[in-house]
């Protein structure tokens, strides 16, 4: 309910078609959150530590994600390689931009230049969104990645499982017991 409210307030377009993408998009991004979420509680030791690792997760990626900084402007080594492809908002970021901009166009004001620019030359120069595949891939994408956070939840749930067990029973394994000499307590030394 609140998608619908915000895509039509601020004036998306206003084919069923279009919001429909909208309403997948954002389910996809949520289930992908709580997937990933769900990953690093299961790493971290507890409630407040899986919060504050889980927000700093996200915080990077949204930083990668193209929105901020745009992908020409990523520095290379790390951030844009590989952190940018492994950030689910440059899938996310360039669905919605895909679907909101291909097939329009707006009145250019720059001299020199032809009077309109279509969508996808918006797309392609200004936001730098990658236009060899078409939005749904950027979906299938964001799916993909859904199966394998929950996936790395199951394997890490399950490891779990088969270790602890193991960890305790080696934790638990008595002492050997070792000889002590004690002292007579009847001797005394006399001088």
């Amino acid at each position: 309910m609140p998608g619908a409210i915000a895509y039509y307030l601020v004036g998306l377009q206003k084919s069923f078609q279009h919001f429909a993408y909208f309403v997948m998009l954002l389910f996809t991004c949520m289930m992908l959150v709580e997937s990933l979420m769900m990953t690093v509680a299961s790493i971290v030791p507890d409630f407040l530590m899986g919060i504050i690792t889980g927000a700093g997760i996200q915080g990077v990626m949204m930083l990668n994600g193209g929105f901020f900084r745009l992908p020409d402007d990523l520095p290379k080594p790390f951030w844009r390689y590989p952190m940018y492809y492994i950030a689910f908002h440059k899938y996310a970021n360039q669905g919605f931009y895909k679907n909101e901009f291909e097939g329009l166009s707006f009145p250019n004001k720059q001299a020199g230049v032809p009077p309109t620019i279509s969508g996808d030359e918006i797309l392609r120069n200004i936001w730098q969104v990658e236009m060899g595949y078409s939005k749904w891939v950027d979906v299938a994408i964001l799916f993909g990645m859904v199966v394998i956070y929950r996936l790395m939840f199951w394997g890490i749930i399950k490891t779990v499982e088969k270790v602890k067990p193991l960890i305790k029973a080696y934790m638990a394994v008595p002492p050997q017991q070792s000889s002590q000499i004690s002292e007579n307590p009847s001797y005394t030394s006399s001088r």
